[in-house]
């Protein structure tokens, strides 16, 4: 009921000429991740039905020339603003000193507290928005990783000091108006942190509500490869480290070295349930894989380690996607999906936005995110890829194949629990701009 009375107060606010609540949303970061992408236009579509006359403006770090048409063309009323603000609050262009003057509430997902210590200074809400505050997981100390089990026991054995030791001064986060971690192993290791963040809770992240589809480019690119809706899965590897000197297109230095060689000694290994679920698949069913990517690198690993090693029968149904995409046309493409198998977490998220099953086969270095899916109500669609195989996800995949329609209800399931509890992450901000502003800034 509070957010209905907002609603309307913000729409009477319009009619009358009044101020609306403006939003400085901090946000993209990364285009060649449809994973990050993607979570700008679902944030975006959060607030926007969820706050449907609050005015927002996008802080980006990076955002590819693709990525702002398309938020443009989404998002008419979207002002995307350059730059950036010093410890002193002096912004580095015109647009956004007016934005960080004009905003009455900061948000963004990061834990980094230099993204919002300058902001507290004005004395004006920010809140931490579907953030993930990975407490454990560490290359140097935990290199082979560890199940979603195994880290949720590691946390709960964690110091009571550990936040302050990893995280610095908690004062700037307890004087947040709300923290919402986008999985409840975060949320749970911040709650046994005793943090005093006046509103911790669970809030799915932005690209659950992703609601953007390039469904002309996909359709040409289907037809081009020969394939129908509904008549085909999508598999998307991953290595267990991100080499990030590929991505960036960069020299090699002696820490890329490192990943590399932990990656050759893990990937055949990962991608085997991948690859063995692919040969029943086409073997059962007759119908058509498409290898694709989250990430850029993923292509070449899609190949190399799915492709290439499948037997000639199988691989005759097999699509490799070798060029990249962004977001939208990745949407349209699950949404015509029977399912999304991914060893990346967030084509699930994109799939399952756009109706499609999904499931997430989890490497064990991959942080605590994948209990996002379980926090949903979708736990039996993970897997631990050290922990299962083809015939594993054969067997929950086909109930999904053979049963279409009960398929889509579950899924409809999970995603009517994330539109409630982001409409309460909206709610929250709503509350926070009409909070009277505070009188001792945090430090």
């Amino acid at each position: 009921m509070k957010l209905l009375a907002l609603i309307l107060l913000l729409t009477v606010s319009c009619v009358q000429g009044q101020p609306v609540p403006h939003i400085l949303l901090r946000e993209a970061l990364q285009f060649e991740n449809i994973g990050d992408s993607g979570r700008v236009p679902g944030t975006l579509r959060l607030l926007q039905q969820h706050l449907p006359n609050a005015e927002v403006t996008l802080w980006p770090w990076h955002l590819h020339e693709r990525e702002r048409q398309l938020l443009q063309r989404t998002f008419p009323k979207l002002r995307i603003v350059e730059g950036e603000v010093d410890e002193k609050g002096h912004a580095s262009t015109p647009d956004l000193a007016q934005a960080w003057t004009d905003a009455n509430i900061f948000i963004c997902p990061s834990k980094s507290a230099s993204h919002y210590r300058t902001w507290a200074a004005t004395g004006r809400p920010y809140g931490l928005f579907g953030s993930a505050f990975d407490s454990i997981s560490d290359r140097r100390t935990r290199p082979d990783g560890d199940t979603l089990d195994e880290l949720r026991t590691a946390i709960e054995r964690l110091p009571a000091d550990s936040f302050d030791r990893k995280f610095g001064s908690r004062a700037l986060y307890e004087q947040a108006a709300f923290i919402f971690c986008r999985d409840t192993l975060s949320l749970s290791y911040l709650r046994a942190q005793k943090l005093q963040t006046p509103v911790l809770e669970f809030g799915p992240e932005g690209a659950f509500a992703i609601a953007v589809r390039d469904d002309a480019r996909a359709e040409r690119w289907l037809r081009r490869i020969g394939v129908g809706d509904g008549g085909f899965i999508c598999v998307v590897p991953r290595l267990r480290y991100t080499p990030y000197y590929r991505v960036n297109h960069l020299p090699r230095e002696e820490s890329d070295y490192a990943i590399d060689a932990i990656n050759a000694q893990h990937a055949d290994r990962d991608h085997a349930p991948l690859r063995e679920l692919i040969t029943l698949w086409v073997r059962k069913t007759g119908k058509k894989v498409i290898l694709c990517p989250e990430m850029t690198y993923e292509i070449e690993v899609a190949r190399e380690h799915l492709l290439d090693p499948l037997p000639a029968d199988v691989k005759q149904n097999v699509i490799w996607r070798d060029s990249f995409w962004f977001a939208d046309e990745a949407c349209a493409v699950y949404a015509r999906a029977v399912a999304v198998i991914s060893a990346e977490c967030h084509s699930p998220i994109l799939a399952l936005a756009n109706g499609t099953p999904a499931f997430y086969v989890r490497n064990p270095v991959d942080t605590v995110k994948g209990e996002m899916f379980r926090d949903i109500g979708l736990g039996d669609w993970v897997f631990e890829s050290g922990h299962t195989n083809g015939q594993e996800l054969w067997k929950t995949l086909q109930p999904l194949h053979d049963d279409r329609p009960g398929a889509l209800t579950r899924v409809q399931t999970a995603m009517s629990k994330v539109t409630d509890l982001q409409q309460r992450m909206a709610q929250a901000i709503a509350d926070a701009i009409a909070a009277p502003a505070k009188s001792n800034p945090a430090k």
